[in-house]
């Protein structure tokens, strides 16, 4: 018997695993198993039946979402369960359930990440960083500006979790001109911290900066059957990234003010460094040519009429097929894309259509609508923004925008509401999970550093998230609809 079986043999088991595992299956098969439920009723007495089908699709949401929430298993093979389940239970046919872990936001998604990859082998990253660093010189409150505003500008051509992975090392060497050890300090704190709150502050801006964004896109375009393109959806969350990203600096600077007022030596270490590295060099050059050329012809899509048809997915992929033509990347880079990741997002289409297409979410909504036949318009939307947030601190974002998302839709017209506020409110609560380190992975990559407790994240993460709602309410009520958004159908 080899070494790794004789390990496996002898690893103890895992009871808090094996719990979850089965309560994921418990809730599944009460769910499926049971008898059929009664109709929704929507205000005006219409009866929304729940068919075997949605119902099977419930349950297979209880079971991904106990197995995401508690990560019993990897959570691309989760994804890869929602599909399965359905085939095997006959929610929806194979050549359906399947279709969706190919559908284009997901592959947007891949080349997001590979656009990731090739701005941190090729040294980019560190190049601007070291330049940023080199400029704002020595003072502590200029390197937390410094660093959150080279974060938030970076997530919006690149996955949230690689500019974390990118800066992180950056982020360790600061903090070590600081401190003599990895010692926890409040400029640590504030350093790393902030660092995850603002990555996904600059993550709404741009499809580039998340899953999410693509996803919820996505939804509505199957949902309200409209298709919100790149330029729209950064015209509206421009604003509220940059003002969060800012509002987060200045928090940051109060809650964790440095014991000192500058680190000596740091501007001529930095200058150094990017001395090193030479030259920009020819492959720099190339990735980002081919990088901001699909940026610019993304935002373009709607001002020229022989682009319009060109769906986002396919201009995106052109960077991908170019990085390997011209051996900016290679084979193992393909390998090493986080594929994981990728299955994820595949069941969380998944699982968002097939609520959606067996009537489940319409069933839910209707049900849910009851308890705002009354609200205010305002007060709704806040409602909706909220669940999200709450949703997004302990589920992946992009599956608490596939659950969500669609019912909110169903929801808003009952209420005079557009869908255009719902779907940009919802995505603002969900890029900012400043809770727990389950929200997004820029957390738990900050928390590696061991400069603060996860009861500290979550302390300070309340007042952040208070923060939030406020500027979301105040743009809600605001600032979007005079910038021109709907907000309530005419």
């Amino acid at each position: 018997m080899t070494t790794d079986a004789l390990q496996a043999e002898n690893r103890p088991i895992d009871w808090k695993r094996l719990f979850f595992l089965t309560l994921g299956l418990g809730l599944f098969a009460l769910v499926y198993l049971s008898p059929a439920w009664p109709d929704a009723i929507d205000p005006n007495g219409e009866r929304f039946a729940l068919s075997p089908e949605a119902k099977g699709a419930i349950a297979i949401f209880l079971l991904a979402g106990t197995w995401w929430v508690f990560e019993v298993l990897p959570i691309g093979i989760t994804g890869i369960t929602i599909g399965v389940l359905q085939v095997m239970f006959m929610v929806r046919p194979a050549n359906v359930a399947f279709k969706d872990f190919m559908e284009p936001s997901v592959l947007f998604i891949f080349a997001s990440l590979v656009i990731g990859m090739v701005f941190t082998k090729t040294g980019l990253t560190r190049r601007i960083a070291y330049k940023m660093l080199s400029i704002v010189g020595e003072r502590t409150s200029m390197i937390y500006l410094g660093c959150f505003v080279i974060t938030a500008a970076l997530t919006h051509i690149m996955a949230h979790t690689a500019v974390a992975a990118t800066m992180y090392p950056l982020l360790v060497t600061i903090h070590s001109m600081y401190a003599n050890d990895r010692e926890p300090t409040r400029f640590g704190k504030g350093l790393f911290i902030g660092m995850a709150w603002v990555a996904g502050a600059g993550s709404i801006v741009t499809l580039l900066g998340s899953a999410r964004g693509a996803v919820a896109v996505g939804f509505f375009k199957d949902v309200v059957g409209r298709e919100v393109d790149f330029f729209e959806l950064s015209y509206y969350m421009f604003p509220v990234g940059w003002v969060m990203t800012f509002i987060l600096w200045g928090m940051t600077m109060v809650l964790f003010k440095p014991e000192k007022e500058r680190i000596i030596g740091i501007k001529e270490r930095s200058a150094f460094m990017l001395k090193e590295m030479g030259s920009v060099t020819r492959t720099e050059v190339i990735s980002a040519v081919i990088i901001f050329s699909c940026i610019f012809l993304l935002s373009m899509r709607s001002f020229i009429p022989a682009l319009a048809g060109v769906d986002k997915t396919a201009i995106i992929l052109v960077s991908t097929i170019l990085f390997f033509v011209l051996n900016i990347l290679d084979l193992k880079d393909l390998e090493a894309v986080p594929w994981n990741i990728i299955l994820l997002f595949g069941g969380a289409m998944s699982i968002g259509f097939c609520l959606w297409e067996t009537g489940a979410a319409q069933w839910l909504a209707v049900n849910w609508l009851t308890l705002f036949k009354e609200s205010h318009w305002f007060i709704f939307v806040m409602s909706i923004a909220f669940f999200v947030l709450m949703m997004t601190n302990f589920i992946m974002n992009v599956a608490a925008i596939a659950i969500s998302l669609p019912v909110a839709l169903v929801i808003a017209p009952y209420l005079g509401v557009a869908p255009e506020v719902i779907l940009f409110a919802a995505l603002v609560t969900a890029g900012m999970p400043f809770l727990l380190l389950v929200g997004a992975a820029p957390n738990a990559i900050a928390y590696d550093s061991g400069q603060f407790t996860t009861g500290e994240f979550f302390g300070y993460g309340i007042i952040a998230s208070i923060v939030l709602m406020v500027v979301t309410g105040i743009f809600v009520l605001l600032i979007w609809p005079m910038m021109g958004m709907p907000i309530l159908l005419t």
